[in-house]
């Protein structure tokens, strides 16, 4: 029987913890931690009252390594499922490393003190995971995550070459708040502020945050958003493990009342991750705003819409050039109704399941560190179908690539 253990209460943790306990004949014993560990005790109620499944919780400071392989062994899990802050990453993976067990993240590590999204630091880790026969897999999320098993499916299936990546995001949901993230506030916040960076002609090029943006109509009636060009850490593995990709940009939707408020916060200072005293106490402006915004575990019960996912792919197939549009679209009442999450937490917490399945089944594992394309993507795709996140895709000419226009 497989017993994992999943680090993080928050509302990705959340679905995790529902949509694995959905899927006990491969997902045996679960137990869930975080710091607080009431937040963990009214996740695992949810999911008994849901489910019918028994879930253990635990407390654990994920930030002490030494303690974090402590709880592993006495859970006997096989498998960590960090859903925490992506400036846990490298202590939950050295914890790992010292307990004999394999890791699974959503994100990238970056540091508490810069905006700095990459995975050298991961990748730097390499040949620690080959040399313990230990197998990690980075950003089991939906960006990062599907979109590059999505690049990888079309590679496989469609392309001989692809050229040109555009990933769109668009959240057409409406969560009735004057302001709010939909997921945590300090993570989110980061990436938008930082420096927009996009790949071409075999470098990344940098621009300010937020400065290219243009319409984008959805399909399926999700309806028309203006999307924004940012950087996203998977453009960084998809260029590097597909070679011959000369163009990668990341797209994402924003209302104009989001960067209304967001201006404001920049303007008087509110976004800094720099430390300030106030009272003679040191705060980090982003954590103290973080800590007043709305939690984004419970913007489901508001949250009307839905969000539309999905890649514009170009390249060359058989000679000839060809485009295609790979996408999801996710109800945010459908996912309340069924796990008591909006859909941002739900397109994350599904792929991360979804990973550790592959990886518990045998399917996605190999000793090293492993980026989500760099495996074959089919059983993973099938799963998406079958968990709660279907797919479609749709030819495009070059002129409708070039234009988005896939709606």
């Amino acid at each position: 029987m497989n017993k994992v253990l999943l680090i993080g209460a928050g509302g990705v943790g959340s679905v995790v913890a529902h949509k694995c306990a959905m899927v006990p004949e491969v997902f045996g014993e679960i137990t869930l931690a975080s710091r607080t560990k009431s937040k963990c005790d009214a996740i695992a109620a949810e999911v008994k009252k849901r489910t019918g499944r028994d879930i253990a919780t635990a407390q654990v400071d994920a930030d002490n390594p030494v303690q974090t392989a402590e709880l592993i062994r006495k859970t006997g899990a096989s498998l960590v499922i960090n859903v925490a802050l992506p400036y846990q990453d490298l202590t939950i993976m050295e914890a790992c490393l010292a307990a004999g067990v394999d890791y699974l993240d959503t994100a990238n590590y970056e540091p508490k003190d810069v905006a700095k999204f990459e995975y050298s630091w991961q990748w730097a880790l390499q040949d620690q995971w080959l040399a313990a026969g230990r197998s990690a897999l980075l950003g089991s999320g939906f960006d990062p995550g599907v979109t590059n098993v999505f690049t990888a499916w079309a590679l496989k299936h469609h392309f001989d070459e692809i050229h040109t990546l555009d990933i769109i995001d668009v959240n057409g949901g409406n969560h009735g708040k004057a302001f709010a993230t939909n997921f945590n506030p300090e993570i989110n916040i980061r990436e938008v502020t930082a420096e927009c960076r996009h790949w071409e002609d075999g470098q990344f090029v940098e621009t300010a945050p937020m400065s290219k943006h243009q319409a984008f109509t959805c399909p399926d009636g999700v309806g028309t958003y203006e999307i924004y060009r940012m950087y996203h850490e998977e453009l960084e593995s998809l260029v590097k493990h597909i070679p011959t990709i000369k163009r990668a940009q990341f797209w994402m939707s924003f209302s104009p009342n989001y960067l209304k408020h967001l201006e404001v916060l920049q303007n008087v200072g509110m976004t800094r991750i720099d430390p300030v005293v106030y009272n003679g106490v040191e705060i980090i402006p982003l954590q103290f705003l973080k800590a007043v915004l709305p939690d984004p575990g419970e913007l489901g019960q508001t949250t009307k819409g839905k969000t539309c996912i999905g890649n514009v792919i170009t390249g060359i197939k058989d000679g000839k050039q060809k485009a295609i549009y790979i996408y999801n679209i996710c109800d945010h009442e459908a996912c309340f109704a069924e796990v008591g999450s909006q859909a941002i937490s739900y397109t994350t917490g599904v792929p991360a399941m979804i990973g550790a399945k592959q990886m518990l089944e045998g399917k996605w594992r190999k000793p090293g560190v492993w980026n989500m394309e760099q495996y074959d993507p089919d059983s993973f795709m099938a799963d998406l179908n079958v968990h709660g996140l279907p797919w479609q895709y749709i030819e495009l000419t070059p002129e409708q690539a070039a234009g988005f226009q896939v709606a």
